[in-house]
């Protein structure tokens, strides 16, 4: 039977999950391994978010997040890279979920296909609970409080020592873009990810980014050695903050974070947030956010101003910083569910069509936006968007 039960798909209108959602069955049963945790009551809540199961538990001493993974997605020891990362934020005050260990001490448990975490339930308004990918702020003091918080997660994860994350399903990383061949770049970066290379294989590859991913790199390609290499969020997107009534009480959801760098994360953020890509397809012309734009960047640089260097990073790097998370995608959608038409629609559609609407005029609008508010006349004063603003 079809389940009730329905999750964020490709578009607009609520799919089928890909997997099935928890049971309190299944929870009681996990849960016998976090004995500190009580006795389950009931689920209040199934999480729409597509690429896992998870759910808010109530328990008798209070509220828990429950996580279940396929173990093709993420095994023990990709979800230890997540919690160490998180813990070290931790130690920095950064308001993330407290990732609970079992009574082993394991913050990761496998069972059969499956890999759980459970977390404490953090504080704050679910404010975004439904709301879409790529879909807009409720206001601009929003994007400016989460432009500020991310400064602040990077502040935190400056002396964060972690090497890179080995290759996995569904990271966003920066080792393509990173490259000065990005052909070259990219024939590796499918060698170690096979799911992406048999899809790839029937593609003219080469010849779509030569045409629309290369000259953007051309333009990033002189600003890479001015990149410091950071742990980062990678999906910095509304629905995984918690609020307050403006400001962030809570950051969630770190399975994409990765090594990269600050200005990957930036871009990323305002490529999630301020730009309407959903309604692309319907013909909508008014899809980009400016003022959530420059809110989002002027949260950022109350706390971190950016370089020159990083300010020209940031515009070259714009349309092309989904890449790597599209091949990702790739992978995913014909590798782990044998879904060929999904993954041409992220090869054809995401990671490709992103990037040529970027070439289009809506998409030069923004980087012209962005372009006319760079200074470029000090080596630290960042963007201007009011004439009287401090360097």
């Amino acid at each position: 039977m079809p389940s009730p039960h329905r999750v964020h798909g490709m578009g607009l209108d609520p799919v089928e999950p890909d997997w099935p959602a928890l049971t309190e069955a299944e929870i009681q049963n996990l849960l016998l391994r976090y004995p500190a945790i009580g006795r389950v009551k009931g689920i209040a809540w199934h999480s729409p978010r597509p690429f896992s199961a998870a759910a808010r538990v109530e328990t008798d001493r209070g509220d828990i997040i429950v996580k279940r993974h396929h173990r093709q997605i993420r095994d023990v020891a990709g979800l230890t890279e997540e919690h160490r990362f998180i813990e070290h934020l931790q130690r920095y005050s950064v308001p993330v979920p407290e990732i609970m260990p079992s009574a082993g001490g394991a913050t990761a448990i496998t069972e059969g296909d499956w890999t759980y975490e459970v977390q404490h339930k953090a504080s704050g308004l679910d404010l975004y609970r439904d709301a879409l990918s790529w879909s807009p702020f409720q206001s601009i003091a929003h994007a400016f409080a989460a432009g500020k918080m991310l400064a602040w997660l990077h502040v935190a994860a400056a002396d964060y020592r972690a090497p890179e994350r080995r290759a996995r399903t569904l990271v966003t990383s920066f080792t393509i873009l990173a490259d000065r061949d990005p052909i070259a770049a990219t024939e590796r970066y499918l060698a170690g990810h096979p799911d992406a290379q048999r899809f790839m294989a029937d593609r003219r590859w080469q010849r779509d980014f030569t045409r629309l991913i290369l000259p953007f790199h051309a333009e990033l390609a002189p600003h890479l050695s001015g990149l410091r290499p950071l742990w980062t969020h990678n999906d910095w997107h509304a629905s995984n903050l918690l609020w307050t009534e403006t400001d962030i009480a809570a950051v969630l959801d770190f399975g994409l974070a990765d090594r990269t760098n600050a200005i990957h994360d930036l871009a990323t953020a305002i490529e999630r947030n301020t730009i309407e890509w959903l309604h692309l397809p319907d013909g909508s012309s008014d899809i980009v956010h400016f003022d959530q734009m420059r809110g989002l960047i002027e949260g950022y640089e109350s706390v971190i101003k950016l370089t020159s260097t990083e300010c020209a990073a940031l515009i070259a790097l714009l349309p092309i910083v989904h890449v790597e998370f599209a091949l990702s995608e790739v992978g995913y959608f014909d590798g782990v569910l044998d879904s060929p038409g999904q993954a041409a629609l992220a090869y054809d559609t995401y990671l490709l069509g992103h990037a040529a609407w970027f070439n289009g005029t809506a998409g030069h609008d923004v980087l012209a936006y962005l372009e006319a508010h760079r200074t470029g006349d000090d080596q630290q004063c960042g963007f201007r968007f009011a004439k009287d603003a401090p360097c």
